[in-house]
């Protein structure tokens, strides 16, 4: 789309800044950190990876200007602005997973929390989504598992719409597995996330939902509720199962 078309409307767009030294973590840090990301199985890039859809793939559930102002804008901004914190901080990529980062985010600066938790988070998001679908099922092992601990899927899925309401400002919504094999849902502030040694909410994150504003207002405006209920049928559960089983 032109540039024109952004000029519709405006976005709100906010990154903390903050400036810290260089912070070295030390060797049984970063192998405990490496564990944690073998057992999570799924790696991301430090750098911003392409769609594996069109913006305008998954509407009528998220509009195309929403997904392409978000993708990038705002998820762009978070690579961009880790990059900068990376460089800044002496964190060899080579050696230092993004996963080993977010598990030891707290030995650095509020600019590489942010910005790696914002970079992590949407790299996340985009791939738990596909074109929508009234046919979108989940596995069989995830389907035991989330009756198991949560009673039904119907029971899941209102327990983590409540936490995506629930979720004062900005957030985001996360269905994780704990270190004890449960599912658990909560939410965390900001560009947190449940990898994060700082978080309350602790797992191997299986499924995210972004409840910022800039993820839903053109089409939903205030009305986060109907976008969360919405978007269970973008949610890819192939790639939520692969996520269980890893």
């Amino acid at each position: 789309m032109g540039d024109n078309k952004f000029n519709r409307r405006k976005f709100l767009f906010t990154t903390s800044i903050a400036g810290i030294g260089a912070t070295v973590i030390p060797s049984w840090a970063c192998a405990e950190s490496n564990r944690i990301a073998s057992i999570n199985g799924e790696e991301f890039s430090y750098t911003q990876q392409p769609l594996s859809y069109a913006y305008a793939e998954l509407e009528p559930v998220i509009d195309a200007m929403t997904m392409e102002i978000h993708y990038s804008k705002h998820a762009s901004a978070y690579a961009k602005n880790l990059a900068d914190a990376v460089k800044a901080e002496n964190v060899d990529t080579g050696k230092v997973s993004l996963t080993a980062l977010m598990n030891n985010i707290g030995n650095y600066s509020v600019k590489m929390r942010n910005n790696g938790g914002g970079h992590y988070n949407h790299e996340f998001f985009w791939k738990s989504m596909k074109a929508p679908s009234d046919s979108n099922t989940h596995g069989d092992k995830l389907l035991q598992l989330l009756v198991k601990d949560f009673g039904s899927v119907d029971a899941f899925k209102n327990q983590f719409a409540d936490a995506a309401k629930n979720r004062f400002g900005s957030g985001w919504a996360w269905l994780v597995k704990t270190n004890e094999g449960k599912l658990v849902v909560g939410s965390t502030p900001n560009q947190d996330n449940p990898l994060m040694n700082i978080s309350d909410l602790k797992g191997i994150p299986l499924l995210g939902l972004d409840v910022w504003e800039h993820a839903y207002y053109l089409k939903y405006q205030n009305r986060r509720a109907d976008y969360i209920s919405a978007w269970w049928k973008v949610v890819n559960w192939d790639v939520v199962e692969s996520r269980l089983i890893k």
